[in-house]
């Protein structure tokens, strides 16, 4: 590792936000032991900037991954990944050096000190630093960044940190070696700093300018082309005063041109001006209107509960990125989320929530504007299946080959696991899909060879009736857990004869006190556990999933498979599953576009199939989670 290119605090994790406690601390000693307060002053305006600073990267990044917003103006199509993610965790380590900086200064000058001998505002404050920042920070900006480019040396052990994010994003900003950061505090800080010794300097200027030279790093940054191309035709002076996120994009993508901070004048006078830059730009925006890759693949998703909707990429990318856990931070945000899902219930529609590449596949998740206790009101049900029809219609209309059902979408009492739409509209050209038939693969692969004898609770459901079939069909006894005679006996005769008595009716727990193979499709109580004898093992397909209250027992996982190894842009977890693991339902979607198959896969599963999807999946390179599967 060569010198200045790690963070002193590299090692700390999250504790390096702890360098932010002798500002606070100075901030309470003063305003209690102090009479002058100008220390606490500087020290809150620090703590201040910074946090707006870091307001800036997350308003940015909230407006990066609004993809039902930004996906028409989107420069480089492909999606962040997991890699990318980790690589810009600690993109704040500037955010902490600068204030380290300024606190420094401070303290060692004196005359900045006092607060009372600076204004709010002086316009000639703004001239002189505007000045300061086209003379002096634009011209070093673009030298040295364009010597790290052509100096080999500097480029491998600096530059290359940053530019090793594939994919623009607003954290990529500040993503930088010590070094380079060492740089931008010369070039962001020497217009402030000069304009407050020529004695013109005001707070409005140190404020405005620290957050201003953020917003247009995180500007160019963002992947995102914002500016219309008629404002440079009708003013072309701009080309030359104002970069585009489309211009600095090319920048990362070509590297040997467009190295200006934020004035492309000096690329022009350097001659590294990228002579596509505008062209590109006009090209983006004039195609903003027309309609974009249509993905080969949908799941269509819906949230949980209130806490979980801030799992989402467009609230915090880090968070989203890690599986699903309620995080204590998030609470002061519950009643502005709970106001947005009012709002979504009246107004909105399915929208793009993700997407990730699959061999040249699009893959996208759609979201439903429903949350899980709506589909349990018998108002609502209408509503929500207004809903999912109109996202099939309209993948249907632009072309999407296959739409999976996730979760409560394919309720059977709401809809009939998708019947209802299919029957509806018999002519749909997309495949409609509710994955349970994978779903209920990956289940009976856990179940270890040589198993005599299961207890089944959820009997009759969907899963429940595709399970009992296929285990009695190999000589595996089921004990049904079920009140109703009618429907055992109607599943019961849908097995061949010579299998039928495999199949046994059950209609309490301790039936299966000395059976330690539970299938659990149905919610069970502490009480309703302790049946089952010591060393049980809990499959499950229940949601959401049982509480773990017995210490002599296992429990499994809800059904799930991890993607090919090959999936491309994929950077957030699909609720509290692993990253690169999803849900069966999702997985039979993509099983079923990567097969081509032509039927709709909904209503009753058909249990001759469950072998021949499971058999797909492995061929397609998705893998079990559990280390039961056989």
């Amino acid at each position: 590792m060569v010198t200045l290119s790690a963070w002193p605090w590299e090692n700390y994790g999250n504790l390096k936000y702890l360098l932010y406690a002798p500002l606070a601390a100075q901030v309470v000693y003063s305003w209690a032991y102090e009479q002058d307060y100008s220390r606490a002053l500087w020290c809150l305006h620090i703590l201040i900037i910074c946090g707006l600073k870091g307001l800036v990267h997350v308003l940015w990044s909230v407006y990066n991954n609004m993809l039902w917003v930004t996906r028409t103006l989107r420069i480089n199509p492909n999606g962040v990944d997991f890699k990318q993610i980790d690589h810009e965790w600690h993109w704040d380590n500037y955010i902490i050096l600068q204030a380290i900086i300024a606190s420094m200064i401070c303290y060692m000058s004196p005359p900045l000190m006092m607060m009372n001998s600076i204004p709010l505002w002086n316009t000639k404050g703004l001239i002189a630093l505007i000045v300061i920042h086209v003379t002096f920070s634009e011209p070093l900006y673009y030298y040295l960044h364009r010597s790290l480019h052509r100096n080999n040396y500097l480029f491998t052990h600096y530059h290359s940190y940053h530019h090793s994010s594939s994919v623009p994003h607003p954290m990529t900003a500040g993503n930088a070696t010590l070094l380079e950061n060492l740089i931008l505090c010369v070039v962001a800080g020497v217009p402030l700093i000069g304009s407050c010794l020529l004695g013109v300097g005001s707070i409005s200027l140190i404020y405005g300018y620290a957050i201003m030279f953020d917003f247009l790093r995180c500007l160019g940054h963002c992947n995102v082309e914002i500016f219309s191309h008629k404002l440079f035709k009708t003013l072309p002076i701009l080309r030359y005063l104002i970069y585009t996120p489309t211009y600095h994009s090319l920048h990362h993508q070509e590297m040997g041109t467009n190295f200006c901070l934020f004035m492309p004048l000096f690329d022009v006078l350097g001659n590294t001006l990228n002579s596509n830059s505008w062209e590109l730009q006009k090209k983006i925006r004039l195609a903003s209107g027309e309609r974009k890759r249509v993905p080969e693949f949908v799941f269509l998703a819906h949230g949980v509960d209130v806490m979980s909707a801030m799992h989402a990429p467009f609230v915090f990318r880090s968070f989203a990125s890690m599986p699903y856990t309620t995080r204590l931070f998030l609470l002061p945000m519950w009643p502005f989320t709970f106001m947005v899902m009012l709002g979504m219930w009246v107004w909105s529609k399915a929208f793009l929530f993700s997407f990730y590449s699959l061999r040249k596949n699009l893959c996208q998740t759609w979201g439903v504007p429903r949350f899980g206790f709506q589909y349990f009101l018998p108002f609502a049900k209408q509503g929500i299946n207004d809903q999912i029809e109109a996202a099939i219609l309209r993948a249907d209309k632009i072309g999407v080959k296959v739409i999976s059902l996730a979760a409560l979408n394919k309720n059977e009492a709401l809809n009939g696991g998708g019947t209802l739409f299919v029957n509806k509209h018999p002519d749909l050209r997309v495949r409609v899909v509710h994955g349970n038939t994978l779903t209920a693969a990956v289940i009976l692969n856990e179940i270890p060879k040589g198993v005599e004898e299961v207890f089944l609770t959820g009997a009759t459901s969907k899963l429940g009736r595709a399970i009992a079939l296929y285990l009695c069909r190999r000589g595996v006894r089921v004990l049904m857990l079920t009140l109703s005679i009618e429907r055992f006996q109607k599943i019961q005769k849908e097995a061949p004869a010579e299998f039928q008595n495999y199949l046994v009716q059950v209609t309490k727990y301790n039936a299966a006190q000395h059976c330690k193979t539970w299938i659990v499709g149905k919610w069970l109580t502490p009480r309703e556990q302790s049946w089952a004898p010591s060393g049980t093992h809990f499959h499950q397909f229940v949601v959401p999933p049982i509480l773990k209250f017995r210490r002599n027992c296992t429990y499994g996982d809800l059904a799930a498979m991890r993607l090919p190894k090959d999936v491309q842009g994929l950077g957030t977890c699909e609720y509290t599953m692993e990253r690169g693991v999803v849900h069966a339902c999702h997985a039979g979607g993509v099983v079923h576009m990567l097969e081509g198959w032509e039927h709709h896969e909904v209503g009753a599963i058909d249990v001759d199939r469950i072998d021949l999807v499971w058999e797909a999946a492995m061929r397609h390179g998705l893998s079990s989670v559990s280390s039961l599967t056989n």
